[in-house]
Order: C-alpha cells, then structure tokens, then sequence
C-alpha cells in the first residue's frame, strides 16, 4: 500500500498533465466548439484569435459577414468560453513543462503569458465589436495593437510546444538511453 501511494505521489504531476490534457479536449469539444457555433459561417475565418495577425479590412469584413446576434454571441463567447479555454489550455501546458523540467519553473512563464496575451487580444476584439455595432469606424490603431498581442499569443504558443517538444525528446532518450536491470 505505501509503495502504491509512493508511486503515485512521484507521479503526481504526470497524472495532472494527463488530467488536464483530457479536461483540454473534453472542453474544446464539448463547450468550446458547441458555443462557438452561434457565430459560425460556412465560409470564411470563424475567429479573429485564430489567425496570426489581421488588418482593419478583415476585422471589419469578420463583422459585417455577420448578423447582431451572431456578433453579440462573439461577444458573450471572447468574454466566458474563451477567456476559460486560455485558463484551462495554461494548466495543461503547465503541467507538462512542470513533469518534463521539474527544475526549470521559470519556463512557466511562457504559458501563462499566452494566457493574458489571449485575454488582452480578447478585450481588444470586444472594443473593436463595441465599435462595430454602436456604428463607428474601427481605429486602425486598435486594431494594429489586438493584431500585434495576436502575433505575440501565437509566438508564445509556438514557443510553449517548442518547450513540451523538447520536454518529449529529453524524457524519451532519457528512457530509451536508461540502463535496463536484469
């Protein structure tokens, strides 16, 4: 009974990371998707977040392409489902890179600034959907800054997987390179 809760206690982390990653997809597929799906169009971008960057002619083409209530569910969507997708997709990165580099927390710092860069790009986009529908032009410069945080998001993305693929190899030459016991 010790050796089992031993165990279990030095795999805690993995055990999280696994959690988190099924937490991950179960969201993505069964709140995410089904919630985005109010402001969906068979054709074209479905979110401004998912491109790497855009100018004002797309943001101003995304919500002209779109009824009231579709850009009012946007809206309701950037401020509850995707502001916790950016919370639960930060836990499962985080506690990879923690069971993969036990000792190198400062690498945390890349998923969590994902996080806020994914909050702040959302924000934007709310200021720019307000601007929108209350029928002013949308600033170039706001779009340019929602852009810019955009880039930075996926940078920071990119980099996160980079860690988590890096993390991948280590552990696998570690195991693979491990003397075996006879």
């Amino acid at each position: 009974m010790n050796k089992t809760i031993l165990y279990f206690k030095n795999n805690r982390t993995l055990y999280l990371a696994i959690g988190f990653t099924f937490v991950f997809f179960f969201y993505l597929t069964y709140i995410l998707a089904p919630f985005s799906n109010c402001f969906k169009l068979e054709t074209g971008a479905n979110s401004l977040g998912i491109s790497f960057s855009y100018t004002t002619e797309m943001v101003q083409n995304f919500f002209e392409s779109r009824t009231q209530e579709q850009l009012l569910c946007y809206s309701e969507f950037l401020q509850i489902w995707d502001a916790i997708f950016a919370f639960v997709y930060t836990l499962m990165y985080a506690t990879w890179i923690l069971y993969f580099f036990k000792n190198k927390r400062l690498f945390l710092i890349i998923p969590i600034l994902c996080m806020i860069a994914d909050w702040a790009e959302n924000y934007i986009e709310l200021i720019m959907l307000e601007t929108y529908l209350n029928s002013n032009p949308i600033s170039e410069i706001v779009v340019s800054i929602g852009s810019g945080i955009n880039s930075f998001k996926w940078i920071l993305s990119s980099i996160t997987y980079l860690i988590i693929l890096i993390g991948i190899i280590i552990k696998l030459k570690t195991v693979l390179t491990k003397p075996k016991l006879r």
